[in-house]
């Protein structure tokens, strides 16, 4: 019995914000039903029981959507509840919530720090960046109500990170945007890249991001936090600290960076179970909580091979020089046409070729210290 990782969507796709690059909407449409409502609180118990029955050691227990937190307190409050009946092999609980931070007050924020919920807070930039796509039912921009979020959080003790979903247009203003987390201490930043419609040729789009500018954005943050990181000053960015670890012997956290598909359960509101969130869809379902276990899941997904294809990169990656850092990235952005090429391969080959020489002089550094230390 493995630690395990649960993504529980209990709002489903239903969301009040309408993010124009919104890869949830586009996978939800490609479902026979697109929205599942919201999550009963039996669901929640079978889901709970089910995953802290097989769990051991530890269990993580992560709130996505849509918006989550549409579902309502009295859901999260119940799941605290549930987690405390049903952990019979005593293991460590950590809950984490996603939000648009659209609508929280201080109650939920109250509830987070005393629960020691990690929240991530999706913020693209400065407030003309932000609002571009990430817009109300109105179509009016989300980044004040966002900013009173993360100074609530700030003085209730939440603890939280940032999610940046590096689109088009937003890439090309990576210093601005970069200056302006810097400036309001926003130290905890993970970058997505935004990903097109499933199916549909990649680019096309007003948000699409090109291999070129992906390429360009990755260098230019790495240049802005590589000189922060001289003086002591440098931001945590989840991607650049796990190459530097991977220079070092160690794995990386995230699939992506893997380039091999975990063991993900991803639930949808009605409790069925699906391997990864960008493949929530009908012909990757895996069973349902209400009715299958841990076991019977994993079992469904050896059937649809779903781990195993991602394995399968191409001789040409395979004998790129930057293979053993990139690992072919996420199968979510390998191309139909060529099924095991990589959309932002290019990317990656300009980021390495301008910045790996800077990642392993600190890896070394790291070594020294380290040895020096043991000496």
């Amino acid at each position: 019995m493995p630690p395990i990782h649960v993504l529980i969507k209990p709002s489903s796709g239903n969301c009040n914000l309408r993010c124009e690059y919104c890869f949830y909407y586009d996978t939800m449409a490609k479902r026979e039903q697109p929205s599942y409502g919201f999550m009963t609180e039996q669901t929640l118990e079978a889901v709970i029981r089910e995953v802290l029955a097989f769990a051991e050691g530890e269990c993580t227990i992560a709130y996505q959507g849509g918006e989550p937190t549409l579902r309502g307190l009295d859901f999260f409050k119940k799941s605290i509840e549930l987690q405390k009946k049903h952990n019979v092999n005593k293991v460590r609980i950590n809950n984490a919530l996603q939000t648009n931070g659209y609508s929280i007050d201080r109650e939920w924020a109250e509830f987070f720090t005393e629960h020691k919920f990690l929240i991530g807070v999706s913020i693209d930039g400065v407030p003309k960046v932000h609002d571009r796509y990430r817009k109300n039912a109105k179509g009016e921009g989300s980044f004040h109500q966002v900013i009173k979020t993360v100074d609530l959080f700030r003085s209730t003790g939440v603890e939280f990170n940032i999610l940046s979903v590096v689109n088009g247009k937003s890439a090309r203003q990576i210093e601005r945007n970069y200056q302006f987390f810097k400036k309001n201490g926003l130290d905890y930043l993970q970058f997505i890249a935004c990903l097109d419609p499933l199916g549909e040729e990649p680019g096309k789009r007003e948000y699409s991001l090109t291999p070129e500018a992906y390429g360009h954005f990755l260098i230019s943050l790495f240049d802005l936090w590589y000189e922060d990181l001289k003086r002591g000053e440098q931001p945590y960015i989840r991607q650049f600290e796990n190459y530097i670890a991977m220079l070092l012997g160690h794995a990386p956290e995230s699939c992506d960076m893997r380039g091999v598909c975990g063991n993900q359960y991803v639930v949808e509101a009605d409790g069925s179970v699906y391997p990864c969130d960008f493949y929530v869809l009908d012909d990757k379902r895996l069973g349902n909580f209400n009715d299958n276990t841990v076991v019977e899941i994993d079992e469904a997904r050896k059937k649809i091979r779903f781990v195993e294809e991602s394995m399968e990169h191409s001789e040409t990656c395979r004998q790129c020089r930057y293979y053993a850092l990139c690992r072919g990235g996420c199968r979510r952005n390998r191309q139909p046409q060529e099924p095991h090429e990589q959309y932002f391969c290019e990317s990656f080959r300009m980021f390495f070729d301008a910045c790996l020489p800077r990642m392993l002089e600190i890896a070394d550094r790291i070594k020294q210290g380290s040895r020096g230390q043991n000496e």
